[in-house]
């Protein structure tokens, strides 16, 4: 299908577009705020390497597949499962799978977004000294009253809404591929910056053990079951983003190859987000298992008291910032693309349409914060219950069933055509991983989320 089939979206330019553009959807909040916390909460090294091997045996195969899905389908996820399921002779409600991921995308962002704007609105905090000197109470209350106020909240998620929504209308290549291009570099640069003040900070060596020596006693089942729910969640998969970046990779790069790269990068943007954090908050006597405030309360307290802090405060609060717009612009391009193949509105205005939904949707979040913070659905405020309905069951279904289709529904000479291995054995094994250990593994997650296990 490969053959003759292209996006009418366009496609990216080359194999090292295509990578920082996935890179860029899979380095996200998850990065730079949960990876460091919850490696903090599971006791360092141990926990770092059960999470490289979720990556490489869960992680890259489920890539693989939803990146080969894409590109033979060539069009947004929903009609691209419809004419995959088509193709290999299989039930047609299997374009659901398309819905599924498109749904959950549109669902994240919308709350993506106002957590993305509590960082923008960080770093004019950090620009104007408002961490400086300032005590452990003074930091919780500046958050507080931050979040307490709907007006603020908004705005912010306005802002990074409206961002998000001009870098799409722009298409692959003038929108997509060119924000990429200066995020991604943008955003490395930052991070080694970050990494090279910590490594002058006098705890810079407690940080590289805490974060790479092993002591697997401190490993328990709940640890393994985190490590593979993040290794499967960071590299965005299941909400189609990953599966519409695949339509617009050319036909020549090797899905293999480039997968690989993928996850390299976002696997080194995380342990750099842990390299450059852990010493800055031993240096100040913090709490590393300090949970999801370790970057919205504890870490300015460290920007405020450090020599330099003022600086590294804003240059990391802009990484943050970065990082979720790469994210972002993933999220929205699958339902961007469908309206443009489906209801024949310009890119402009499908994209306006899908980031003004997203953008009310995302009321939500700001008033589960204030004013609607006693209103809770199955004793979740909006949302908490966003946030599991998406990350605890849509994704892994979603990514469950990408491996499922993959492995056992796709014809296995057209999967051997758009992987196109060099060696059998090397196609034999993903096979292996997609048909058998990758959907067993994202079962047990599931299991644990709804709490079966």
């Amino acid at each position: 299908m490969t053959d003759t089939k292209k996006s009418i979206h366009g496609q990216w330019s080359s194999r090292f577009a295509f990578i920082l553009a996935a890179t860029g959807s899979a380095v996200g909040l998850g990065n730079i705020w949960k990876f460091p916390y919850i490696t903090g909460e599971n006791g360092g090294g141990a926990f770092v390497i059960v999470y490289l091997a979720c990556i490489a045996l869960i992680g890259i195969p489920i890539m693989m597949a939803e990146t080969m899905l894409g590109r033979r389908g060539r069009q947004s996820p929903i009609n691209t499962m419809e004419d995959l399921a088509q193709e290999a002779g299989a039930d047609p409600n299997w374009h659901y799978l398309g819905w599924l991921g498109v749904v959950a995308g549109f669902l994240i962002l919308s709350y993506y977004s106002v957590i993305a704007g509590w960082g923008l609105s960080y770093v004019v905090k950090a620009l104007t000294g408002s961490f400086s000197g300032a005590s452990s109470a003074e930091i919780k209350t500046l958050f507080e009253g931050f979040i307490a106020s709907p007006v603020q909240v908004i705005f912010w998620h306005t802002v990074f809404m409206a961002t998000t929504m001009f870098v799409v209308a722009r298409g692959v290549s003038g929108g997509l591929e060119k924000a990429v291009r200066f995020l991604m570099p943008t955003l490395f640069f930052l991070l080694l910056l970050l990494v090279a003040y910590a490594m002058n900070t006098d705890t810079y060596q407690r940080g590289i053990h805490f974060l790479f020596d092993p002591d697997f006693s401190k490993i328990t089942a709940d640890s393994v079951l985190t490590a593979m729910g993040h290794a499967f969640f960071t590299l965005s998969l299941g909400m189609g983003a990953i599966m519409v970046y695949g339509s617009y990779l050319p036909d020549h790069v090797s899905i293999a190859k480039t997968t690989v790269m993928v996850a390299c990068a976002d696997t080194a943007v995380a342990l750099l987000a842990g390299i450059a954090i852990f010493p800055i908050v031993f240096a100040n006597n913090l709490e590393a298992a300090a949970g999801p405030g370790l970057i919205f309360q504890t870490l300015p307290i460290a920007f405020g008291n450090m020599a330099g802090g003022w600086l590294f405060g804003i240059l990391f609060f802009v990484l943050l910032v970065f990082a979720a717009l790469s994210s972002s612009i993933s999220l929205i391009e699958p339902a961007v693309a469908w309206l443009v193949e489906n209801k024949n509105l310009s890119r402009f205005n499908a994209s306006v349409f899908c980031g003004l939904a997203t953008w009310f949707l995302g009321l939500a979040t700001v008033f589960s914060f204030n004013i609607w913070s006693d209103f809770k659905i199955f004793d979740r405020t909006l949302f908490d219950l966003l946030d599991y309905l998406t990350a605890n069951l849509m994704l892994p279904i979603g990514g469950f069933c990408v491996a499922v289709f993959a492995g056992w529904i796709m014809k296995q000479e057209h999967s051997r055509q758009e992987l196109e291995m060099a060696k059998p054995e090397h196609y034999q094994i993903w096979k292996f991983l997609v048909c058998y250990i990758s959907p067993a593994a994202v079962f047990l997650v599931f299991l644990n989320v709804v709490g079966v296990l």
